[in-house]
C-alpha cells in the first residue's frame, strides 16, 4: 500500500512538471563535471560528495541509475557507482553517506584538513601493462559508471567497454611506496 502511495505522489509530480523529465542518456554533447569540480564535493579525499541539488519526490536510483540521465533543468545526474555493490538496491538509504548541501559555509570553524584527492592517472608495471587502479575499489564496484557512457571524461574513458570484468587486468594499488610523488 505504502509503495502504491509513493508511486501515485510521483505519477503526480510528473504530470505537474515538479520533476526533472530524464533524457536521452548515451548524449556525448552533454557537459561533464571535472575531477576539479568533483574533488571540491567531497570534504577529503574518499569521503561521499555532497549532493548538489534539492530533493526530489522518487528514489535516487531513478534518475543515478547504471548508465546515468540528462536531467532537463538540473543537469547529468551521473550513474551510481554503487551499482554493483553488495548490499545496495534502489530502496538503499543514499543520505546515510550523502548530504544535502545547503550552506557555503562551514557549519562549526575547525581545523580538520582531509587529504587532497589524488587525480593522478594509473601507473603501469611497463608500456604494454595495463594501468593500476590508482583509487580504492570499495564503493566503486561500477567502474563504468565514470570510464564508459555519457558520464566519463575523455581522459579517462575506457577504449574496450565490452570487456566487463575490468579487475581481471586492472589491479587496486594497494601500497603507495612506489608511487609516491
Amino acid at each position: 500500500m505504502k509503495l502504491l502511495l509513493v508511486a501515485a505522489a510521483v505519477a503526480v509530480s510528473v504530470l505537474a512538471g515538479t520533476v526533472p523529465q530524464p533524457q536521452s542518456a548515451f548524449d556525448d554533447s552533454i557537459a561533464k563535471t571535472s575531477a576539479q569540480d568533483r574533488a571540491q564535493r567531497r570534504a577529503y579525499d574518499g569521503a561521499p560528495p555532497v549532493i548538489p541539488h534539492e530533493t526530489f519526490p522518487s528514489p535516487c536510483t531513478e534518475c543515478h541509475n547504471e548508465r546515468g540521465i540528462q536531467v532537463n533543468g538540473v543537469g547529468f545526474s551521473p550513474p551510481s557507482p554503487h551499482e554493483l555493490t553488495a548490499g545496495m538496491s534502489a530502496t538503499s538509504r543514499c543520505v546515510q553517506c550523502h548530504v544535502f548541501k545547503t550552506t557555503a559555509g562551514e557549519f562549526r570553524t575547525s581545523s580538520f584538513a582531509g587529504l587532497q584527492q589524488d587525480l593522478r592517472h594509473g601507473r603501469r608495471l611497463n608500456s604494454l601493462a595495463p594501468p593500476v587502479i590508482p583509487h580504492l575499489v570499495l564503493m566503486r564496484e561500477n567502474c563504468f559508471a565514470c570510464h564508459d557512457g555519457a558520464a566519463a571524461r575523455e581522459e579517462i574513458r575506457t577504449s574496450h567497454p565490452e570487456r566487463e570484468r575490468c579487475r581481471q587486468c586492472h589491479l587496486e594499488q594497494k601500497t603507495t611506496t612506489a608511487f609516491m610523488r
